[in-house]
């Protein structure tokens, strides 16, 4: 049995920026990767309240900070804070942030379900 080892490396530098439910986005992993999840570099600046219905994410603060809200939760964010979000869970962060997002499973971007 052959095992083949691939690997992805991907710089944000090198990824153009679009607008997206969070902010300028870049995609890092995406679904065409076939990768067990997307990851993306967000710059959230008062991203829209939002769900996802098949997708969990995992939000891990590079830098600033502000507030996200869950739901009827408010929580404070800051550099270093990892937030898990499960699936169906309504969701927005507020403030001037950078993040990495983890999105299990792929697909995420034709699972948003905007709210506002």
């Amino acid at each position: 049995m052959t095992v083949q080892t691939t690997f992805l490396r991907r710089d944000p530098a090198d990824v153009k920026p679009w607008a997206e439910t969070c902010g300028a986005i870049r995609c890092l992993v995406v679904e065409e990767d076939e990768a067990a999840a997307e990851v993306h570099h967000v710059e959230i600046e008062d991203a829209k309240l939002h769900y996802h219905e098949k997708t969990d994410e995992f939000y891990y603060v590079i830098d600033g900070h502000g507030e996200m809200f869950l739901d009827d939760e408010k929580i404070e964010l800051h550099k270093g804070v990892v937030v898990y979000v499960p699936r169906g869970v309504k969701h927005k962060a507020v403030g001037k942030l950078t993040v990495l997002t983890v999105c299990i499973p792929r697909g995420v971007l034709h699972d948003i379900h905007e709210v506002e």
